[in-house]
């Protein structure tokens, strides 16, 4: 008995120092990379809101979007936004309460400007952040023009882009409004 009591025993002190060894060691964190700047930081802060809170100036057509598209997102997305071996952006429409529902940009995304705040934060696929604003309005007029959401020659700014109404924008809970 009195041996099994001396083993708890030192099995408990050793679990107590270990831990207090390692609550100093791990005190300031595991010591991996180094601190941001804040100013290097607020380049990452990038945050777009449903109703266009956060959209940077510039603008763009889906025609100016062709040839970005072309350039930029066709190798992954296919020609025409569809058969590629990345998601489809293009089609879907009417799908989403069907068994072979297709979660398109023109069938399940809920906002426009969830779709230009998507690209401006990853795409192109491992160089995100390397197209210009002129260049993110442009592709993603493209995309929403290719799902017949909006014209071709229709300009996509700050002011436009939150107005355009998405085919499953009353699909989800959150209005726009409640955004502000």
């Amino acid at each position: 008995m009195a041996s099994s009591k001396m083993f708890s025993f030192k099995a408990a002190l050793w679990a107590v120092l270990s831990l207090a060894w390692l609550g100093t060691a791990w005190a300031d964190g595991p010591g991996l990379g180094v601190a941001i700047d804040p100013k290097d930081a607020s380049a990452w802060d990038l945050d777009i809101s449903p109703a266009g809170a956060g959209l940077p100036a510039g603008h763009g057509s889906a025609r100016e979007g062709a040839s970005v598209y072309a350039e930029f997102c066709q190798s992954c997305h296919g020609k025409s936004g569809q058969s590629g071996k990345a998601d489809e952006l293009v089609g879907g429409v009417g799908t989403l309460a069907t068994r072979d529902a297709e979660r398109t940009v023109g069938s399940f995304w809920p906002y426009a400007t969830s779709v230009f705040d998507y690209i401006r934060r990853a795409m192109p696929w491992g160089r995100p952040g390397t197209l210009s604003d002129d260049q993110l309005y442009a592709v993603t007029a493209w995309i929403l023009a290719e799902n017949r959401i909006i014209a071709s020659d229709d300009d996509m700014n700050a002011l436009t882009l939150p107005k355009v109404e998405m085919p499953n924008r009353n699909g989800f809970f959150v209005k726009p409004e409640d955004w502000r």
